[in-house]
């Protein structure tokens, strides 16, 4: 691959941290958000380059747009997303499974048991992508993004200079060229099913018992653990699964359990083949959360001592912001003033909405504390305040405070500049990659009527500030500037 893109996001940053430190020869950059990323990596894969794209479940969200249409155009180099799902929300707003996106989106999915998988699947998505012309996703999670071992890798190659050639009639999405493109797409699904049905990714291990389990991802080491030789196992290495083989294995068992991270999707599937499946929805399996080895044991009925329970537990630490950090300081000057109609955001200043502070009233997603204030005050509430941080603010955040101005809301947005990304491990922003772009002129571009800069380190400047702007009319921006402690 010759570029890569992406945003940050827990458990998926990793990646191009890595490639950032490893990779000198390709051009590697954080964007502004997953649909930047995805459409900046379709303009390099489209001039010939294979692209890498990176980014977290909810990060899929925001980059499903492009998605849905770049298996109409087609790949002119191969293109794989690396999507890191969360389940049991260790770092996410909430639990998806990307599997439901390569449905919509008519494409292929691999799915890694362990590292020297993830390496290999990569370099074979990259193949099969340009096989099928294609994008392909590698769906991994927190327990395969945050797992380390030693991998065996390929020589590696000098990407080529990128060179676009024109084909409007593939490359423009008009509807007289998506009419025959989605023709083609739907032909191609013959190919994946050619495909998941003959890689090495899914294969049968048959045991003794007439107990089959069906294995996914890195759940495959679970069933591998507890089934041993005893039980059969069929890996699942891909999405769509292989119907065939899945027909086929499960006809020559009486009981099958099924094992997956995310919604049963897989279990569905089974479902419609025989009787007797165990997994989330038939209740041995919890139906949400991370899959973890004593549910692994307890569905296989064998013994499992895993960490030992202290008789008496420790008291819950959740979260709390860093000691200096500079948020604290806007945090107990919207507390002392009783600021009650708060709208929030994604990043680490999320942790405002615990005690002490409690000042943060919503959370949804990347860029909505915005447009949720400005919805408050369109129905009645009085100077709303919403809170976001700079990235999620150059994220999302731009058009919706174009709309609260376009629309006349009145109310206070105050964005804290910190000077990073810096929940997911302070990555650089758009701010300190171009000096050139001042938060301040923004936001009176974007139609801001008053806009100031205090700094949230000052107790007494603080609580002054935010109580000016609440006594103005208009669309008031505050900006508290001050570096994250952990900023270089």
């Amino acid at each position: 691959m010759g570029f890569v893109a992406g945003y940050p996001g827990t458990p998926s940053t990793e990646v191009i941290e890595y490639l950032l430190k490893h990779s000198p020869n390709r051009h590697i950059q954080w964007s502004v958000n997953e649909k930047v990323a995805l459409e900046t990596s379709a303009g390099a894969c489209l001039s010939g380059v294979r692209s890498l794209c990176v980014m977290k479940h909810v990060g899929l969200n925001v980059a499903a747009d492009p998605l849905m249409t770049l298996p109409y155009t087609g790949v002119s180099a191969g293109l794989v997303l690396v999507v890191a799902d969360d389940p049991g929300m260790h770092s996410s707003q909430n639990e998806q499974d990307t599997r439901h996106y390569l449905e919509a989106a008519k494409t292929l999915g691999l799915e890694p048991k362990n590292p020297q998988e993830a390496y290999d699947m990569t370099c074979e998505a990259f193949r099969v992508s340009e096989e099928l012309d294609l994008p392909l996703i590698l769906r991994t999670n927190t327990q395969t993004a945050h797992t380390a071992a030693k991998v065996t890798v390929g020589e590696p190659r000098n990407p080529p200079e990128g060179a676009f050639r024109k084909d409007i009639e593939r490359s423009v999405m008009i509807p007289q060229n998506a009419r025959p493109a989605r023709r083609n797409l739907q032909g191609k699904q013959k190919k994946i099913n050619e495909y998941v049905e003959h890689t090495k990714y899914n294969h049968i291990a048959y045991g003794d018992s007439d107990t089959g389990v069906v294995a996914e991802g890195h759940t495959v080491n679970m069933a591998c653990e507890f089934a041993g030789k005893k039980h059969s196992i069929m890996s699942i290495g891909t999405w769509p699964p292989p119907r065939e083989k899945l027909t086929e294995f499960t006809g020559k068992h009486k009981k099958i359990i099924v094992f997956e991270e995310g919604d049963p999707l897989l279990e569905r599937q089974i479902n419609c083949l025989c009787d007797n499946v165990k997994g989330r929805l038939s209740g041995d399996l919890p139906l949400w959360g991370e899959l973890l080895p004593r549910h692994a044991a307890q569905a296989l009925e064998v013994d499992y001592r895993g960490t030992r329970r202290l008789k008496k537990q420790a008291p819950p630490r959740p979260p709390t912001l860093c000691p200096g950090c500079p948020h604290r300081g806007t945090y107990e000057a919207l507390r002392k003033l009783g600021v009650d109609n708060i709208a929030g955001d994604i990043g680490c200043y999320s942790l405002g909405a615990q005690k002490p502070y409690e000042a943060m009233h919503t959370l949804l997603c990347m860029g909505a504390g915005i447009n949720q204030a400005a919805g408050m005050n369109h129905v009645g509430v009085e100077q709303p305040v919403a809170v976001v941080g700079d990235s999620t603010f150059l994220h999302s955040g731009l058009t919706g405070l174009l709309n609260a101005a376009a629309n006349h809301a009145d109310m206070v947005l105050i964005i804290f500049n910190n000077h990073s990304t810096a929940m997911t491990g302070h990555q650089p922003t758009p701010l300190r990659g171009a000096g050139k772009i001042k938060l301040e002129g923004i936001c009176k571009m974007l139609g801001a009527d008053y806009v100031k800069t205090y700094d949230p380190r000052d107790h007494e400047e603080t609580p002054t500030q935010i109580k000016k702007a609440l006594k103005k009319q208009g669309l008031k921006v505050l900006i508290a500037d001050a570096p994250c402690l952990f900023v270089e």
